[in-house]
């Protein structure tokens, strides 16, 4: 009895360890699947980069995800396994990423090889309501991202090295929400180098 209370108690420290996607997204709760189309945009112009299609858990976190390019190659596909996350490639091994918890709303996410290689990882910082505060990176190029919303959205992203030079700051907009709230057109445009995106996003909810 002892023993399964303690794996019980280990779960639920899990789950709450691992912050939730849709929080973390500021998007609504009940979702259970979703596509983002991210595309660049010249002047009239848009061109398809990568969709990535998602499937949610019941609690807001990615269950499997997969994505292509703009002619149906698969880039990356992920799956949520109980202690970890599996990122399939279709030119090299699989990783393995697990996220620890740490002090001060923070996650360590780490990816491993099969060989048990560290390949990169990131530490994951967050405010209060969940949402990315910062998000570090451990391997290079060892860029911070900084993440500033205005009204509960995300308005701004800036990119700083380990000097703290700044390398990009991208001004981020939504154009149109769906009735629940989700941002169902993003438009990030860069201040350094004017380029400028476009993400849609489509939600299907429970």
């Amino acid at each position: 009895m002892r023993v399964i209370l303690v794996f019980i108690l280990l779960l639920t420290l899990l789950s709450c360890a691992t912050k939730k996607y849709t929080k973390a997204r500021l998007l609504p709760d009940g979702i259970k699947t979703a596509t983002e189309e991210v595309y660049t945009v010249k002047g009239h112009e848009k061109k398809l980069l990568h969709t990535k299609q998602m499937v949610f858990t019941k609690n807001g976190r990615i269950k499997y995800s997969k994505t292509v390019d703009a002619t149906g190659n698969t880039l990356q596909e992920t799956q949520k396994k109980l202690w970890f996350v599996v990122e399939s490639y279709p030119d090299k091994e699989p990783y393995y990423c697990k996220t620890r918890w740490q002090p001060n709303q923070r996650e360590r996410i780490s990816c491993y090889s099969r060989k048990k290689y560290k390949q990169n990882e990131a530490i994951y910082h967050y405010n209060p309501d969940g949402t990315i505060a910062k998000i570090t990176d451990n391997f290079t190029p060892f860029y911070t991202r900084y993440f500033y919303y205005t009204n509960h959205e995300l308005s701004k992203i800036v990119v700083r090295d380990k000097n703290d030079q700044l390398i990009d700051e991208v001004l981020i907009s939504c154009a149109s929400k769906d009735e629940k709230g989700a941002c169902l057109k993003e438009i990030r445009i860069s201040t350094k180098t004017n380029h400028k995106e476009e993400i849609r996003f489509s939600v299907e909810y429970d």
